[in-house]
């Protein structure tokens, strides 16, 4: 649309997004080590650019093709037809953006609170950043499987290192095991289709049809990869695990991306290429979904530790994601993908407001804690903001989100609506209940009793999350507007209507 005004919106390039944080990260790794504030300016410059660059792609987003845009080939392996292709579509636009917003913030959230290994902490970060974007990006099965799993290391790395108590090496470990034994049933699946099709283009594949039988294995292989990732129950053991140990920048990646890699996944691979398979399975990724939304939230309403309160619900929240997404219609989806990018920003947010009273009061047992709305008020504000946003308060992002899957549900199957709908109020229940313990109440001077509200550094980490989650809220139809295409062609391509 604006090609032929501006020469530089002709020129944006995915590559450049993903090897910028790279070449930031290499930068950083010839400072020396005691120049820690050169390190850390030059870190957050770079990861900052990077933010700013990723938004001229929404702006130059043209909403009215469902192709892929902004796409680039690049040659890997010519003779074996795999290839390096980029390209965006209404789906990844936000969650390359979200990335780009979170890093930032992981890197500010470190700023102080890191004292060990401070200048690999910040390679850590622009490490996964690339990586991360380039999952979201890549229209190759096979080097999306190379990136989906190395996104691994730099987590496993960070959790290792940096976490926060002595059970952080097996934590590591078992993020690390369960998620790579998930996907190791992709990687076969993958080959599969190589030898059938000879191509692992992603273009290619969504015109070429499987036979219904060869779908239902395909779609079992990649079930099993992502679901471990989404988590879904059973498989959602290592999330609170990794999160209590990670440190607070690990959750807020953890949760506000990495989490979304297997809905995503969802949505990119298996439903436009197995779609005969995906509304064969539905019942039962309806009736997984449901038992999660429950059960974690009845978990979660047992939890003594801040962190995995909030890790539960994240597993709850994330699989009202997928009851949107296999409603395969235009409200589910769009509300899914909105309700995704929604807990990036809200789970995010919570998991800062238990590091930094973790940060002065070094321990996340709530038992600890209470009427701190007389001594951290400027917290206590903020932290109601984020609860409510995280019970999806009409006026919150989540709230669009729910409610546009509670509506694409509600279409397809009503028990399943109401049940999921069972979920949110249990979602108020332990959100309110954990805010009352915190917040109100007497507060302990035994076990607590120097007092310090949030700084400057931590309001100015917040205003962005409460903006974003106002704005998505308030007038989602800017995000919205973004996905319409890509998702009727979605839903099209596969026959769902």
């Amino acid at each position: 649309m604006l090609q032929n005004i501006n020469p530089f919106y002709s020129s944006l390039s995915l590559s450049a997004l993903i090897l910028f944080p790279l070449l930031g990260g290499l930068f950083v790794s010839f400072i020396t080590e005691s120049k820690i504030r050169t390190i850390r300016i030059v870190g957050l410059c770079t990861s900052f650019i990077t933010f700013l660059y990723s938004l001229f792609f929404w702006l130059e987003f043209d909403n009215s093709t469902p192709k892929f845009q902004f796409v680039e080939t690049i040659q890997w392996l010519p003779y074996s037809n795999i290839n390096f292709v980029l390209g965006l579509d209404g789906i990844s636009l936000f969650f390359v953006i979200l990335t780009t917003f979170l890093v930032p913030i992981c890197l500010l959230v470190g700023w102080s609170s890191i004292q060990k290994s401070k200048k690999e902490y910040i390679i850590a970060f622009l490490v996964l950043e690339s990586l991360m974007i380039a999952v979201f990006c890549m229209l190759d099965l096979l080097l999306f499987y190379v990136f989906f799993e190395s996104v691994l290391i730099p987590m496993f790395i960070i959790i290792g290192v940096w976490g926060s108590r002595q059970r952080k090496i097996q934590a590591a470990y078992q993020f690390f095991l369960y998620t790579l034994f998930g996907s190791l049933f992709m990687l076969l699946a993958i080959l599969l289709i190589f030898f059938q099709t000879g191509t692992t283009d992603l273009q290619i594949l969504l015109t070429t049809e499987f036979s219904e039988r060869r779908q239902i294995l395909l779609w079992i292989a990649f079930f099993a990869s992502f679901a471990v990732k989404v988590p879904m129950v059973p498989v959602h053991i290592w999330l609170p695990e990794a999160h209590v140990e990670a440190p607070t920048a690990g959750s807020v990646i953890l949760a506000g991306i990495l989490l979304k890699l297997g809905t995503y996944g969802f949505l990119r691979f298996s439903i436009p290429m197995f779609p005969e398979a995906t509304l064969y399975f539905t019942p039962f990724i309806y009736t997984l979904s449901v038992i999660a939304i429950i059960y974690t939230s009845l978990t979660t309403i047992r939890q003594i530790d801040l962190k995995k309160i909030i890790a539960y619900s994240s597993v709850a929240h994330m699989n009202f994601v997928t009851i949107g997404m296999f409603s395969l219609n235009m409200q589910g989806i769009e509300g899914s993908i909105l309700l995704m990018l929604s807990h990036g920003l809200v789970s995010s947010a919570l998991f800062l407001c238990v590091g930094a009273l973790y940060d002065r009061h070094k321990t996340r047992l709530v038992r600890y804690y209470g009427g701190l709305a007389q001594t951290m008020p400027i917290f206590s504000v903020i932290f109601l903001f984020f609860t409510l946003a995280n019970m999806s308060l009409p006026g919150t992002s989540s709230f669009i989100g729910e409610f546009l899957i509670l509506v694409g549900a509600f279409q397809r199957n009503t028990l399943i609506a109401t049940l999921a709908a069972l979920g949110m109020i249990l979602g108020a229940a332990y959100s309110l209940w954990l805010y009352n313990r915190v917040v109100f109440g007497n507060f302990q001077p035994n076990f607590i009793n120097k007092f310090s509200d949030l700084n400057r550094r931590e309001v100015f980490i917040f205003l962005p999350f409460i903006l974003g989650v106002i704005w998505m809220g308030v007038y989602p139809e800017v995000f919205l507007e973004s996905m319409h295409t890509s998702v009727s062609n979605l839903i099209q391509h596969g026959k769902f209507y």
